[in-house]
């Protein structure tokens, strides 16, 4: 009873085995040294130490002092159990003799006995794992039918009689070979299960590799995206702030020239009544014939001033979106939006500062067209001809008109036309309603439509409700771009040059659905087509 309390005195908290070469934390408490210092290992990757049995904590990593006190009374208490059949040692190198059924070390296997038959080997199970259960003898034999290892009594007993019994040699080389067959049959899976961890961990590189050059290109692409919209904003609010600037001195003139004509009323009125409260005719008569007082209209100047309110003077609305939405378009080059009903902006791969035009397919409508127009097959061109004999019908122009089949409730478009350098024609756009027959059908001379119109030889105007306001400058280029924004109630005019050139913008609230509108001059070919890059 002593002896098992004084080994239980001796084993390492850690292990539970006897003290192998014991040291001592400053604490107090022992391990051997294998054992705390593959705790302290452990505890540095967390970066903080402590004992692990008394839970104390230490700074730095707590010195290891050999405990030789302790050394001796494990070396004492090993020394004095002569009766065990095995031999324990604490020296790491080891050799187990077979025999005697003992492992020991170098110093001490040199005083042992030199007898031939002390075969030594390397170190072995536990001695009790080597000897029989029931008969505590050594095992030596190996039964082939229980496949398992019996000592000489197990092999004259009944329960393995008659077997077929080996020497613990013959079996071990007749179990080794079969071990080496199967590790003949598994080398290959394992030098294929190596190959496919190889290529594996070549791929996860590759897609890592792939991860760092996409991260690294979207970073750049959205770095470059992030200055292009800087760049755009700077574009758009420039371009807001000049057409702010140029309309509010437009309209400071106007204001002028109004309050110049409003004191000059209020000049002319003063003098109306100072002769109205006179009583002397004589001089009544005399005062109101000099100046003409009494010739003067209330319509004067009426229409002037109609023109300068309706001029369309206003911001550009529909341009600055437009410069905004290329502006993007430009950025996020290569995609294709879808507007309603059909309207398309083309992906754009020119030069910066082109402008792309979008277009809404449109055809014209036959039934709709004059009789001495010719309408293509592919229903986009139209040119003066001769009678074309087409049956007349409520929906048929009495003059060289045709509009579009299709109808605009909604959305914005863009398209252009491409009037071909005829003398006299009219484009712009009206409702279904508008008359077919008399002066009132032609497009921009009634309250249902709106048009540009070029007449006598390089004049241009834009009409509506027969109220013209005539473009100042040349008009060089065949192709006139129309922009509609339904739900903003704007129609507006371009002429396609380089750069675009806005040329008015009607503004209004739309009643109706709205069609594409022509009128063809004499000698004049007019076609609808897709936006062009310019």
């Amino acid at each position: 009873m002593a002896s098992a309390d004084s080994r239980k005195e001796l084993e390492c908290a850690l292990c539970l085995n006897i003290y192998t070469d014991p040291v001592t934390l400053k604490c107090g408490h022992n391990f051997c040294r294998n054992c705390i210092g593959h705790v302290l290992d452990i505890q540095q990757r967390s970066g903080g130490y402590s004992c692990p049995e008394c839970r104390e904590d230490f700074q730095q990593r707590p010195a290891l002092r050999r405990n030789i006190t302790l050394r001796n009374l494990v070396h004492d208490f090993l020394s004095a159990q002569p009766d065990q059949k095995s031999t324990y040692c604490i020296q790491t190198s080891m050799k187990s003799l077979l025999v005697c059924e003992a492992s020991l070390c170098h110093n001490h296997l040199k005083f042992h006995s030199k007898s031939p038959k002390h075969v030594l080997c390397g170190p072995t199970a536990p001695p009790e794992n080597r000897e029989c259960s029931v008969h505590k003898e050594v095992l030596k034999f190996y039964c082939t039918k229980d496949s398992t290892c019996i000592c000489l009594s197990c092999r004259l007993d009944e329960e393995h009689w008659g077997h077929h019994v080996e020497t613990l040699d013959e079996a071990s080389k007749i179990r080794k070979k079969k071990l080496r067959n199967v590790l003949k049959k598994l080398m290959p899976v394992r030098e294929e299960i190596e190959n496919g961890v190889q290529s594996l961990q070549e791929r996860r590189s590759k897609v890592q590799e792939t991860a760092d050059d996409e991260t690294e290109k979207v970073t750049a692409l959205f770095g470059d995206l992030r200055g292009r919209l800087e760049n755009l904003e700077k574009r758009v609010l420039s371009e807001i702030s000049g057409q702010a600037d140029r309309v509010c001195l437009l309209l400071s003139d106007m204001i002028q020239q109004l309050l110049i004509k409003e004191e000059e009323l209020s000049r002319k009125m003063g003098d109306i009544e100072e002769l109205c409260n006179m009583k002397d005719s004589l001089t009544v008569l005399q005062k109101s014939g000099r100046g003409g007082l009494c010739d003067i209209e209330v319509g004067d100047n009426r229409e002037a001033r109609d023109g300068l309110l309706h001029e369309g003077v206003d911001l550009d609305v529909a341009w600055i979106s437009h410069t905004l939405h290329t502006g993007l378009s430009d950025i996020v080059s290569g995609v294709v939006v879808q507007k309603p009903t059909g309207t398309r902006v083309y992906p754009h791969s020119v030069a910066k500062g082109k402008v792309p035009l979008g277009v809404t397919d449109l055809l014209l409508d036959v039934s709709t067209a004059g009789n001495n127009i010719y309408i293509s097959d592919d229903r986009t061109t139209a040119s003066s001809s001769s009678n074309q004999n087409r049956p007349e019908t409520p929906e048929r122009f009495q003059y060289d008109q045709v509009i579009s089949s299709q109808s605009l409730s909604s959305g914005r478009h863009f398209w252009e036309v491409n009037v071909g350098g005829s003398e006299c024609w009219i484009v712009g756009m009206c409702y279904p309603s508008i008359d077919r027959k008399g002066c009132q059908s032609v497009i921009g001379y009634n309250q249902k439509s709106w048009g540009l119109e070029r007449f006598g030889g390089n004049q241009y105007s834009l009409i509506h409700d027969r109220k013209k306001i005539q473009i100042t400058g040349n008009i060089s280029s065949n192709r006139v771009m129309i922009y509609l924004d339904y739900q903003a109630g704007r129609i507006s005019f371009y002429e396609l040059c380089d750069p675009i050139r806005p040329l008015i913008t009607f503004t209004t609230t739309f009643t109706e659905p709205l069609h594409v509108g022509l009128l063809v001059g004499s000698g004049s070919c007019m076609k609808i087509s897709e936006g062009k890059w310019m």
